[in-house]
């Protein structure tokens, strides 16, 4: 247990392990996924699988907006700086995404791995990483005579930013900026994974609750996640990404499937209400609207689970702009990242994992963010020393 040790609080971190194994009912299995990737992080990080009790498993979700943008959505993006010589703009861990070579000029065999971001850019596309989309004004700014494109992607807690800055972009009328939407929805795949058999009956183990997102909620509020402890029957605890909000929220998820309850359950009071940011929520409805589908990796097509821009800021709707069709692409034939993120398999579960998969040479969007199951397995030797417990 020497990770828990990191951070001054294993003491107190130890004693709720404790009353977690005292009050784990030892005749059945217990199953929670953390849908968020700083969950993930937290839970290999800082070694909290190890204070649990052996009938109690963590499921990692989908929850890291890198892992689950779509190889296609990449091609997209990469056509744009290659194709079209626009700058694309995006966030750091978005260049190293693998994906295709169908958007490389002169074609060339599809081979997922074979382009990213990254890899466009030492080929010769003007492609910048940036902290924000306020960058990425800045830059259209810069060059006027440029198209710039801001890639934006993220769950609820970066689609505001992205909201006001293509607002802000029509008070200046930039007529040079636009964005590709790829922002997506929590509560939408929540609800696929719940609708999914392969995932809803993980084996013989169903999915007993969820430890809810962190920040997605101080946006969205904690009132989203009621349908599912009254429709589905799933209790949802909202926990923060200190270790013993986790250690906390999973306590909390193990008295309520003790008590026959399904309710959702705020342990990051600190930062969450149930309504949420009202003004964030507003500027994202005046910008945004939602599309009738969008590709998940891993997921597939999940309906009514992604934003696209409303008419209203069609200029700056970088897909009306360049006329973009989207065309999915098939993840790499060996790598398990979409099982991984649908919950129905563990990293240590593919091939690639540890060997020709590491974060320095990702063959899959597991591998590439911090948050991502595989990255944060690997980086804190999970695979090492003790079983992974992620299924």
């Amino acid at each position: 247990m020497k990770y828990i040790d990191e951070f001054r609080d294993g003491d107190l971190a130890r004693r709720i392990g404790e009353k977690i194994a005292a009050e784990a009912d030892p005749s059945r299995r217990y199953s929670f996924m953390e849908f968020c990737g700083g969950h993930t992080h937290a839970i290999a990080r800082y070694g909290i699988a190890e204070l649990l009790p052996p009938n109690l498993r963590m499921i990692h979700g989908p929850g890291c907006p890198v892992c689950v943008l779509p190889i296609g959505r990449i091609d997209q993006a990469i056509g744009l700086a290659l194709g079209r010589g626009a700058i694309v703009c995006t966030y750091g861990d978005t260049m190293r995404v693998p994906a295709s070579a169908a958007a490389a000029p002169g074609g060339g065999r599809p081979s997922p791995e074979s382009l990213s971001l990254m890899k466009a850019k030492a080929r010769g596309g003007d492609i910048r990483m940036v902290y924000s989309a306020t960058d990425a004004l800045k830059i259209a700014r810069a060059h006027p005579d440029r198209e710039v494109v801001f890639f934006a992607i993220g769950f609820e807690t970066t689609t505001p930013p992205t909201a006001l800055a293509i607002r802000q972009a029509a008070k200046e009328d930039l007529a040079n900026f636009s964005v590709l939407c790829c922002h997506v929805l929590t509560p939408s795949a929540i609800t696929h994974i719940l609708e999914s058999a392969e995932v809803r009956d993980y084996g013989t183990v169903p999915i007993d609750g969820f430890v809810g997102p962190a920040h997605v909620s101080i946006v969205i509020g904690s009132q989203p996640y009621e349908h599912f402890a009254e429709e589905y029957r799933k209790p949802v605890v909202i926990a923060g990404f200190e270790p013993l909000d986790v250690m906390q929220a999973i306590l909390m998820l193990v008295r309520q499937v003790n008590d026959g309850r399904c309710e959702v359950e705020n342990e990051f009071t600190r930062a969450v209400t149930r309504e949420g940011n009202l003004a964030a929520q507003a500027v994202v409805g005046e910008v945004f609207e939602l599309r009738e589908r969008f590709e998940w990796r891993g997921l597939g097509e999940v309906p009514y689970s992604a934003l696209k821009i409303r008419p209203a800021y069609a200029r700056f709707d970088a897909e009306r702009r360049f006329e973009l069709n989207y065309q999915p692409v098939p993840d790499h034939k060996q790598c398990e990242c979409g099982a991984i993120l649908r919950g129905v398999k563990r990293p240590t579960d593919c091939k690639l994992f540890g060997n020709v998969c590491t974060p320095e040479s990702p063959m899959g969007s597991c591998m590439v963010s911090s948050e991502g199951a595989c990255a944060a397995h690997y980086s804190y030797g999970r695979f090492r020393d003790i079983p992974v417990v992620a299924g």
